[in-house]
């Protein structure tokens, strides 16, 4: 089960987050998604870190999501969807709309003040174009673990079809 939210990881989630990572983490606005128990799988994160843009809006964290999209990822999955995202127009529009879900959505939960800073810094029209995970080709697929993070938050082609195709949701409990 996957529990949509936007709130902070309390002192528990945030020592399953380090382990998860392996590291302190940074850059951390908010829980995007958790399992039934709390366990967080999506982090939803600062759109600056560290003086730069953080590269994803939703970064998967989840360990056993994470083992199973890289399993897909090493039989070709990726070059699989590129190929289908050249011959079915239908799916690529989706694909494209499912970036521009991804640009609204950061944009959207962005403060004031950071959107003030990352005009400022001069990413804003970088952030503005960058669609899920930071891509710039929007006809390409460069990771399935940011669409996956993406999709378990919004409305993600690649995902619905990794759902459809491997049943990836099955592996929550």
């Amino acid at each position: 089960m996957v529990i949509r939210t936007d709130q902070r990881p309390d002192a528990r989630q945030l020592a399953i987050i380090t382990e998860q990572l392996g590291r302190e983490p940074r850059g951390i606005e908010a829980l995007a998604a958790t399992d039934g128990e709390g366990t967080p799988l999506v982090l939803r994160m600062a759109p600056i870190v560290d003086g730069r843009p953080f590269p994803t809006l939703y970064w998967l964290c989840s360990e056993r999501l994470k083992v199973e999209l890289s399993r897909i990822e090493a039989v070709g999955v990726i070059k699989q969807l590129e190929a289908r995202l050249q011959r079915d127009a239908d799916f690529l529009a989706a694909y494209h709309r499912s970036h521009e879900d991804y640009v609204r959505a950061r944009w959207a939960v962005m403060t004031e003040a950071q959107r003030a800073e990352v005009e400022r810094l001069g990413y804003g029209e970088v952030l503005r174009i960058r669609g899920i995970g930071g891509i710039t080709n929007r006809d390409q697929v460069r990771c399935l673990h940011t669409q996956y993070a993406h999709h378990l938050c919004g409305d993600n082609a690649i995902g619905q079809w990794l759902d459809a195709e491997y049943g990836i949701a099955d592996c929550l409990p």
